[in-house]
């Protein structure tokens, strides 16, 4: 049996976040080094926040890759809590540019269609996380910008024949640069990192059950 192969993403700064940490984060995952990580390959990959990007980047990293699940990271930086988003919302802002300054003309992004579902492995997710004490909560909004859209692109690759089995998107408070906690909040990028950790050893164990399940 081949080895597992998780994509892990992370977004570049965007208009009104000249500092996002979740490039840092995939890079401290990536490289973590666990017995538990030995049989499995981890990639990294950091999304300029462009829809442009997403929709011609995304489809390159997974036919190159083929991953078994998906990991993605994204900053909300008004929350002070960490966010395993369960859904992505058929909407889109027309009211922000990216980072290409790019505003969409339109408001959804598949016109009649309804919300999509990453699925039941959210609980189990936002429990692994909880278990390292940080807040952890499982949220049902992952807003009309980037994040939403690659949620969005990611669960509609999770439904193709070759795409990946599993995907999640987590959203992560904003931490200082050097690492500390924001004001207002407690949560520092260590405590991320463990999160993170603790989200992709289950994420792991659930891709493993899918891959040894028979066809």
């Amino acid at each position: 049996m081949s080895a597992l192969r998780i994509l892990m993403t992370g977004f570049g700064p965007f208009p009104g976040a000249p500092y996002n940490p979740t490039p840092e984060l995939v890079e401290r995952l990536v490289k973590l080094r666990r017995p538990a990580f030995d049989p499995i390959e981890r990639i990294g990959h950091v999304f300029p926040v462009s829809y442009r990007a997403v929709d011609r980047e995304l489809p390159d990293l997974l036919a190159a890759h083929r991953p078994d699940a998906l990991l993605m990271f994204g900053l909300a930086a008004r929350t002070r809590h960490l966010r395993i988003e369960t859904r992505a919302r058929n909407a889109v802002t027309t009211l922000w540019p990216d980072a290409d300054r790019i505003k969409l003309r339109t408001a959804s992004i598949a016109p009649g269609a309804s919300a999509r579902l990453f699925g039941p492995h959210c609980a189990r997710l936002t429990r692994a996380a909880r278990l390292t004490g940080i807040d952890a909560r499982a949220s049902r909004d992952a807003g009309r910008y980037l994040c939403n859209y690659l949620s969005w692109r990611a669960i509609e690759a999770t439904q193709t024949a070759n795409g990946p089995r599993l995907a999640a998107f987590v959203h992560v408070p904003l931490t200082a640069r050097d690492g500390c906690a924001w004001p207002g909040s407690t949560i520092t990028a260590e405590h991320l990192v463990d999160a993170g950790e603790a989200i992709l050893l289950e994420l792991m164990k659930l891709a493993r059950q899918g891959k040894c399940r028979p066809a």
